[in-house]
């Protein structure tokens, strides 16, 4: 299945983040994925809405702006003001206001997506599926980059595409953490079509080369 890339700038050098983002946006990618991360949601802090602005000057690839922040509806303006075009919500953070955020994160013409955590089931979801553009599953717990994938994630990504195509929506498919060329094969036979990769990207002595093998393996 033929699949877009998110290169997550998360694994960039950020002493020269401008040139990173120029880089990589070079080559065969279909977004920008940038994780927001508050210190509270996560227990990592990264950046705010200031820092996607400044990077909006360097592509004009399609920001996939990962919100890790606890009440994200106060910050959904903010970032979708500072250039993003997909914000993602956790589903974790939304508690009683899931259907209210996806809905404000549209009024600002931005495309919306609900993610979940490795340890919460898709049927937490279900019924919001049809109300995204994007619906991200974590194979990684949030926070940092470089960990192992989880593999239980696969069913869980078989479950979100049951769901999906049964809708007869076009809602794009993420995965997130942990993706390689190991794996890479396994994560689109089981329905992902959207794929965030960072260490495996940004670290690749050819990333153009590692690119093009996840988009066409």
């Amino acid at each position: 299945m033929k699949v877009k890339i998110a290169p997550s700038i998360l694994s960039a050098d950020f002493s020269c983040i401008g040139e990173e983002i120029k880089n990589i946006s070079a080559f065969d990618v279909d977004y920008i994925h940038l994780d927001v991360m508050d210190g509270s949601f996560v227990n990592n802090i990264t950046f705010g809405p200031k820092f996607i602005a400044d990077a909006r000057k360097y592509t004009d690839k399609p920001f996939d702006t990962h919100l890790m922040i606890e009440k994200p509806w106060k910050y959904i303006e903010r970032f979708a003001k500072a250039g993003s075009n997909i914000i993602t919500v956790h589903y974790e953070a939304c508690k009683n206001k899931v259907k209210e955020t996806l809905f404000l994160i549209k009024s600002f013409g931005c495309k919306c997506g609900l993610v979940i955590k490795p340890d919460t089931k898709v049927s937490k979801i279900k019924k919001y599926i049809p109300l995204c553009d994007m619906v991200l599953v974590m194979s990684v717990y949030p926070g940092f980059g470089g960990q192992a994938f989880i593999e239980s994630t696969l069913n869980k990504i078989n479950e979100v595409r049951k769901i999906v195509d049964a809708s007869g929506k076009d809602i794009e498919i993420e995965i997130d953490g942990g993706v390689n060329r190991d794996n890479i094969k396994k994560i689109k036979e089981a329905g992902a079509n959207v794929i965030v990769a960072g260490n495996s990207v940004f670290s690749a002595k050819d990333r153009g080369e590692t690119i093009d093998y996840f988009k066409n393996c």
